[in-house]
C-alpha cells in the first residue's frame, strides 16, 4: 500500500510557497487558527452535477480517480469531470500560483501535509451547510481542514498508525504480549535486547518534521500538546512534552533504539533481517512492503499489529493523516465540485476506493463493510478514534524541523530535553503560528 506514504512522501513547502500564502493572507484572505469547526457555505441542492469540473489531484491518487469519476457520470450524465494529476512535491507551489493568478481549478484534493499552507492564503470556500456531517467522520482527519472555526475541507481517506513487531522475535524474547504503557515498552524491548536484537524499536530519527510529529504523538499520549487549545500559540516546553522527548530520548540513550537509523526506506530491511524488531508509531503500508520485500505471506507469519503504547496516565495518541477535497473560492462550478465531493464521502464509495486503491476510509460506517476487516485493519480502525494530525498552522514544516534539530542535539549533543524544547519555544515564538506579514 504505497499510496498509504502519505506523510513520507511530503516535503516542505518552501519559503516561496509560505511566503505568498502569507501576502495573500495580509491582502485581506484570513487563514486564522483552529477550533471546532462548522460548515458554513451555501447548501447544495439534490439535482444532477452538470458542467466543467476541473479537478487538480495531487500525487498517484489520481491513476485510479477516473474509474470513480466515470461510474458518477451514470447518475450525473450531463457533468464532464477533467482530471489534472499533479505530482505531490509541485503541488502546493502550484495551487498557490493558481491562487494568485486566479486561474484555480473547481476542485482540488490534498494531502494533509499541504493544506496548512494552502487554508493560509485564504483561498478556499467553507463546506456547504449540510453537506456532510462532522460526526461521521474521524476527529484527526477532520480537524485537519478546520481555520477560524470554520470547515474548508472534506476528508476523503485516512489513516492511522501502530506499533509494528516481529512476533517470531518476540516469542523467542520471552515475550507475549504487546506492550501497554511506556514503562512495558521498555521492559518489551529490553528483552528483545537480550535476546539479541541489536537494536530492538525503530523510531523517527530523521530529526526533522517527522522526528517531531513522533513527538508529538508520545506528548498526545502523555497528555500534552504542541499548541495551545484555541491553536494560537506553541506549546512546545510544556512539561509533558518534555517528558515525551526524555522518554523517546532515552530509548535510545540506553540502546534500545539507534540514533542513527534505520533511515525511513531502510526499516524494512532493518526489520526482515531482525537487526530491529519493533516499529513505533509506524504506518499501515508497511504490511505490504514487508510481502514485496519478503515474498507473500511474510507479513502474516512474522508481523504483529497493535496499539501504541498509552502514556503515564492513560493517554492514547497515533499518527494520522491522509488527504480532503477542497473548493477554490474563485472556482467556476463550485455546485458540480461540492456534489461530487459529497458523493465520495458516501460509505458504498469510500469502499470501492478501498478496494481500487487500498487507501482507508475517512467515513465511519464505511468501516462496517467486511473488506475493511483484518488483524492489521483492525488495529488501524482503532487508532483513528484518537488520531493525532499535524499541527494545522501554517508554520508547522518550519517549527517541525526545528523541533527535530533540537532533538537530535538531546540525543547526540547532551543537551537536556527541558533546554532543548526551550529553545525550540523560543525559535517558535518568533516565527508564530501564522508567520510574519
Amino acid at each position: 500500500m504505497t499510496h498509504l506514504t502519505t506523510r513520507r512522501r511530503a516535503t516542505t513547502l518552501g519559503v516561496a510557497v509560505l511566503a505568498t500564502a502569507l501576502m495573500l493572507t495580509g491582502c485581506g484572505r484570513s487563514g486564522g487558527d483552529t477550533s471546532s469547526s462548522a460548515s458554513t457555505g451555501p447548501a447544495v441542492n439534490d439535482k444532477p452535477a452538470t458542467g466543467t469540473v476541473q479537478l487538480w489531484s495531487e500525487g498517484a491518487d489520481g491513476d485510479k480517480l477516473p474509474t470513480m469519476i466515470a461510474e458518477f457520470k451514470k447518475a450525473n450524465p450531463n457533468v464532464d469531470i477533467q482530471l489534472t494529476k499533479v505530482p505531490q512535491d509541485q503541488f502546493a507551489s502550484k495551487m498557490t500560483a493558481a491562487i494568485t493568478a486566479g486561474t484555480v481549478p473547481d476542485l482540488i484534493f490534498s494531502f494533509t501535509e499541504d493544506q496548512a499552507a494552502l487554508l493560509a492564503t485564504g483561498g478556499f470556500d467553507t463546506v456547504p451547510a449540510g453537506l456532510v456531517n462532522e460526526s461521521d467522520f474521524f476527529p484527526g482527519i477532520w480537524a485537519n481542514s478546520v481555520t477560524a472555526g470554520k470547515q474548508y475541507g472534506v476528508p476523503w481517506y485516512t489513516y492511522a498508525n501502530m506499533l509494528i513487531y516481529r512476533s517470531d522475535l518476540a516469542q523467542k524474547a520471552g515475550i507475549t504480549a504487546a506492550p501497554a504503557t511506556w514503562d512495558e515498552q521498555k521492559a518489551f524491548a529490553q528483552k528483545l535486547k537480550d535476546s539479541g536484537v541489536a537494536d530492538p524499536l525503530v523510531l523517527a530519527v530523521n530529526y526533522d518534521k517527522y522526528s517531531a510529529g513522533q513527538l508529538q504523538v508520545m506528548a498526545a499520549q502523555n497528555g500534552g500538546s504542541f499548541l495551545n487549545a484555541d491553536k494560537t500559540k506553541w506549546t512546545l516546553d510544556d512539561p509533558k512534552v518534555v517528558q515525551a522527548l526524555d522518554y523517546w530520548a532515552g530509548l535510545i540513550k540506553s540502546g534500545l533504539s539507534s540514533a542513527d537509523g534505520p533511515a525511513f526506506l531502510d526499516t524494512v530491511p532493518w526489520m526482515s533481517s531482525g537487526k530491529s524488531a519493533t516499529i513505533v508509531d509506524g504506518g499501515p503500508w508497511f504490511a505490504s512492503w514487508f510481502d514485496g520485500a519478503n515474498g507473500q505471506g511474510w507479513n502474516d507469519a512474522h508481523m504483529t499489529y497493535a496499539q501504541n503504547p498509552s502514556g503515564p496516565s492513560g493517554g492514547k495518541g497515533a499518527t494520522t493523516g491522509g488527504g480532503s477535497w477542497m473548493v477554490p473560492t474563485d472556482a467556476k462550478n463550485k455546485d458540480a465540485a461540492w456534489k461530487f465531493v459529497r458523493w465520495m464521502s458516501e460509505a458504498p464509495q469510500q469502499v470501492e476506493w478501498f478496494k481500487i486503491f487500498g487507501n482507508m476510509p475517512a467515513l465511519k460506517t464505511a468501516w462496517n463493510d467486511p473488506a475493511l476487516k483484518g488483524k492489521m485493519l483492525d488495529q488501524v480502525h482503532e487508532a483513528l478514534n484518537y488520531g493525532v494530525a499535524q499541527p494545522n498552522v501554517a508554520t508547522w514544516n518550519q517549527v517541525g524541523q526545528i523541533i527535530g534539530q533540537q532533538m537530535e542535539k538531546v540525543v547526540r549533543g547532551g543537551v537536556t530535553a527541558q533546554a532543548a524544547l526551550d529553545e525550540a519555544q523560543k525559535q517558535a515564538e518568533a516565527i508564530g503560528v501564522a508567520g510574519k506579514q
